[in-house]
């Protein structure tokens, strides 16, 4: 958590309905009316953009409480290349219907005309759902990229709105070594939110990111994220289905400790008496480290108080790249009903030995892995995105 794909550029325009933006003391760009190259500042009432027209970020857009933010299929979003000053956030109360098709699938790129990981910050769900806690205290959480706007609650089916055939790429602005964007950022969203079918490509922190909440996922491919592919803390409890996590040879990390899935019960291990700490779900998940030389520090970690039932996992290297462990489990609940359990797979090919495992949790935690040449997720479901795996 701490730690090439074709860009469209094009004249962009702003297409809208009953809409406003507006910018008070938690904006942070301020000043200026919107313009079809100007879609930034705070978004009061709902707003449509069509499809067949490109249309510009060109700062933080946040989306307020009451707000609808809505992207038609087919649009494509240019992300000005301004990294951590440029995202999306939907606050607590608002939403982002970003409803694509395969056919016509809705993307999200930088501007530059020589597009890298961290051109922008990606976008931000902020939601009601629970998250970890000290007994007694409330459900609620400071935004790392924004500390003033607060996620998190009690409405476990709170609705955040719909990200369902989308293309992510060159996010994950780094604000420094304890805060970054990722690619999609979950703070505290609830069960009533849709996430699917989701392409993550080249961002500079982690791909995908669960802080808290109850939120399901399915089908969500992440392509060359700099730190970890798919990171959980802060008391997530959700079910993620089919999850496919690969590294490219050429790729280079930013962190000392990169990670295909990375879990923590509590946030970054800091409340390890929290209460609704992390217990979540993952069924059917790939990860594949093809960067020749380049270590990944583990294929999977479950740490801090986390609990993990992951099945059909299968891990494999490319030639010249390693893991560090193939899965390292510490520190996990004692209690054997919540014990973590992982079902994997694991290539042999180029000196992947499936036995370099850790497992130092203090009760009923299972490792059930083994020698295999497929499995794990269904890559075939990501043709929409034009991949070549």
């Amino acid at each position: 958590m701490k730690k090439s794909i074709l860009s469209i550029v094009a004249i962009a325009s702003l297409v809208f309905a009953s809409c406003s933006l507006s910018d008070d003391d938690n904006a942070p760009v301020t000043g200026g009316d919107v313009t079809p190259q100007n879609l930034a500042g705070n978004l009061t009432s709902d707003l449509t953009l069509k499809s067949g027209i490109a249309h510009n970020l060109t700062g933080a857009l946040l989306v307020k409480d009451g707000a609808t933010l809505t992207i038609e299929a087919g649009t494509t979003i240019n992300a000005l290349a301004g990294g951590t000053d440029v995202y999306i956030l939907i606050e607590k109360g608002g939403k982002l219907i970003a409803d694509g098709t395969a056919t016509s699938p809705i993307k999200f790129t930088s501007s530059s005309t020589s597009p890298k990981a961290g051109d922008w910050g990606g976008i931000i769900l902020n939601g009601k759902a629970p998250l970890s806690r000290q007994s007694g205290a409330e459900s609620n959480a400071a935004t790392e990229v924004k500390n003033s706007i607060l996620f998190g609650g009690s409405v476990a089916t709170d609705n955040s709105g719909i990200i369902n055939y989308v293309i992510l790429e060159y996010t994950g602005a780094r604000i420094d070594d304890e805060a970054e964007h990722n690619g999609l950022t979950l703070n505290g969203v609830g069960s009533g939110t849709t996430l699917s079918n989701i392409a993550i490509l080249n961002g500079d922190d982690d791909g995908i990111e669960f802080f808290g909440g109850t939120v399901n996922a399915s089908n969500i491919l992440v392509v060359n994220a700099k730190d970890d592919m798919f990171d959980f803390t802060q008391g997530y409890v959700g079910t993620c289905t089919n999850l496919y996590g690969i590294r490219e040879n050429g790729y280079t990390a930013v962190t000392s400790d990169p990670r295909g899935i990375e879990a923590d019960g509590n946030l970054d291990g800091n409340s390890p008496s929290d209460i609704n700490e992390s217990n979540f779900t993952v069924n059917g998940v790939t990860i594949i480290n093809n960067a020749d030389g380049v270590e990944m520090s583990d294929g999977i970690k479950v740490r801090r108080g986390a609990t993990a039932t992951i099945t059909n996992a299968y891990l494999a290297l490319g030639s010249g790249a390693e893991f560090s462990d193939v899965i390292d489990l510490q520190d996990g609940k004692s209690d054997a009903d919540d014990a973590t359990t992982i079902t994997a797979s694991a290539s042999t090919a180029n000196d992947l030995d499936i036995t370099d495992f850790k497992n130092t949790v203090s009760g009923g935690a299972t490792i059930n892995l083994t020698a295999a040449t497929s499995g794990g997720a269904d890559k075939s479901v990501f043709a929409w995105t034009g991949y070549k795996f």
